[in-house]
């Protein structure tokens, strides 16, 4: 190019060869750039009137100049040297602002804008940055556990392509972690990559961690700078499992050992509150000194009540570290006496017991024919409407399942015993003879007739309630008749006969047969009169002896009357006395 030039022109390559001077007020100007977008840097010199062309170039560390960009002023056209690292992302405008596609690091140079006019050179230098942001940092090669009071690695912390490299800062539940000697060591590396020129920084901590440390986040974080300024990235929390050893040991029973009877399975469970938990321990049943080595399980099969007691378990390297735990294995046993099947006579005795032994207090309820009882049975002389179903049922309220129940079936058996009575119908037609009859197992009833008479009803039964019932029949006799009434079970076979008058005839009808419920009402109101035929006799007691008093003294008054006249007197009083005592 310079040899084609005109004269005027070579001076300007010699001036552009020569070193030129900065114009004054041009100082440095710096442009940031983020890692791969395009650095856009202005020319800062005015465009002078007369010039020739504009050139870009960039300074080596040696000072020395290489040319990348020229422009001409006349023929608008743009020339591009032949600079591999900038082939095809140069782009150079028509006011000669420069700009370069895909910042690398390597752009990082003092850049230098170039117009040239026939007398001068005209220079505006420009600085280039490139920055580049870190990745996210992340906790890598972090340990499986720490153990307390033990220096022990705990990971790295790594931050990779930064330009320029970055600082990489640790944290404790977010409190920054300062290096501490035997405690706390904290080393950081960096390295270069050589063909991208950026940096990958890596910190390893070293930490002795104690149970204070159990689910404490641990983090790190990458401070850089950027076009913006300083910034700084965190990475994500990482809680680390805490190794400590166990300091106290507890034991459990399942199911709980307030509920626990015989025949269940006992399952002990003992545990350390260590991290990890051990997972052995020895198992020391009552009686025995020597433990027994197993899991942190230990099961008992159909307990007996001679299970109960303590029960320990420890650790098996440490033996002095012991729990226990009481166990009551509870029972309940119910003796019912007699039990069964059971026939006695009526009128016999019968003692009933129900007796418990429970390893507390349990509660014990009387049953007859589902019908529940405000007492326990008592026979001092059995009558039929004793005869049942009797159950004895006892429970440990406190433990759930522990119920026993006996029974007690009472049969109540006796000879049949007759009674007959007759009654006239009102209307003088007709006679009623009812044959009464009591035992057990039910006695089957027959009647015979002897004697002429007509037989109204044959028979009518009453239910049979209690081992008792009544069986009638209404006749009209025309004579004098017999009736016999035959009741007869497995026991004995009874008979009764009862003559009956004619029709005619008028005779005393018999009673009744008294129930039960009537007889008590009679028996009220026979107490009821013979209360007051005591209180009657009492009052003519107390009379008598008033009259008594008052004659004595009235003899003692009359001493000087005469003898047989006094004892005239006296003897009528007497008989006056007499005859009242007797009214």
């Amino acid at each position: 190019m310079a040899s084609k030039a005109a004269p005027s022109c070579r001076l300007v390559f010699c001036l552009l060869i020569s070193a030129a001077v900065l114009r004054p007020g041009l100082g440095w100007y710096t442009v940031n750039s983020a890692y791969g977008d395009t650095i856009i840097m202005p020319c800062r010199v005015d465009v002078p009137q007369n010039l020739m062309f504009g050139k870009w170039k960039y300074e080596k560390p040696d000072g020395s100049p290489v040319f990348i960009a020229f422009r001409s002023s006349t023929k608008k056209s743009v020339q591009y040297d032949d600079v591999p690292e900038y082939k095809d992302r140069l782009s150079l405008s028509e006011n000669y602002t420069l700009s370069i596609s895909n910042a690398r690091i390597s752009d990082e140079k003092r850049f230098v804008c170039m117009l040239v006019t026939e007398d001068d050179v005209f220079e505006a230098p420009t600085v280039v940055k490139v920055f580049k942001q870190p990745s996210k940092p992340e906790i890598v090669s972090k340990a499986p556990f720490l153990e307390t009071d033990q220096l022990k690695k705990l990971g790295e912390c790594i931050s990779k392509d930064s330009y320029p490299d970055g600082n990489i800062t640790w944290y404790r539940n977010g409190k920054v972690l300062q290096p501490l000697e035997g405690a706390v060591v904290i080393i950081f590396r960096k390295q270069m990559d050589p063909v991208t020129q950026l940096y990958t920084m890596t910190s390893s901590l070293e930490y002795k961690t104690s149970k204070a440390d159990i689910q404490m986040p641990f983090t790190c974080s990458v401070t850089y700078y950027g076009p913006s300024g300083q910034k700084t990235v965190y990475s994500e929390q990482a809680v680390f499992d805490i190794y400590y050893p166990t300091e106290q040991v507890t034991i459990q029973v399942l199911p709980s050992k307030n509920a626990i009877k015989e025949g269940d399975n006992i399952t002990l469970k003992c545990l350390g509150n260590g991290n990890p938990p051990p997972e052995e321990f020895l198992f020391y049943l009552p009686g025995q000194p020597e433990g027994i080595r197993s899991s942190n399980t230990y099961t008992l099969t159909d307990v007996k009540r001679n299970a109960t007691g303590d029960y320990k378990c420890s650790l098996v390297d440490k033996k002095s570290m012991i729990a226990s735990a009481a166990i009551t294995v509870h029972y309940l046993d119910l003796s019912l006496n007699p039990s069964g099947e059971v026939t006695k006579q009526i009128g016999d005795a019968l003692p009933v017991s129900c007796t418990i032994s429970a390893s507390r207090n349990a509660t014990v309820v009387w049953m007859k024919d589902n019908i529940k009882l405000r007492s326990s049975p008592s026979f001092s002389s059995l009558h039929y409407q004793d005869a049942g179903n009797y159950v004895c049922e006892t429970a440990l309220q406190e433990v759930e399942g522990l119920k026993k129940r006996e029974s007690l079936t009472l049969i109540v058996e006796g000879k049949p015993q007759i009674k007959m009575t007759k009654k006239t119908d009102p209307s003088g037609l007709s006679k009623t003879i009812i044959c009464h009859v009591e035992g057990f197992p039910k006695p089957a009833i027959q009647w015979t007739i002897t004697g002429s008479g007509s037989v109204i009803n044959q028979t009518e039964e009453s239910p049979y309630i209690n081992g008792r019932y009544y069986s009638k029949i209404i006749i009209s006799p025309e004579e004098n008749v017999t009736l016999t009434c035959t009741a007869e079970n497995q026991l004995e076979r009874t008979v009764n006969s009862l003559n009956v008058s004619a029709i005619s005839i008028p005779e005393h009808d018999e009673a009744d047969e008294i129930s039960d419920e009537n007889k008590e009402k009679v028996n009220d109101q026979a107490k009821l009169i013979v209360g007051i035929v005591v209180g009657l006799l009492l009052a003519a007691l107390v009379a008598g002896v008033v009259y008594w008093l008052y004659m004595k003294k009235s003899k003692t008054a009359s001493k000087h009357v005469n003898k047989d006249l006094g004892n005239m007197e006296e003897n009528k009083k007497l008989e006056e006395n007499s005859h009242k005592t007797e009214a």
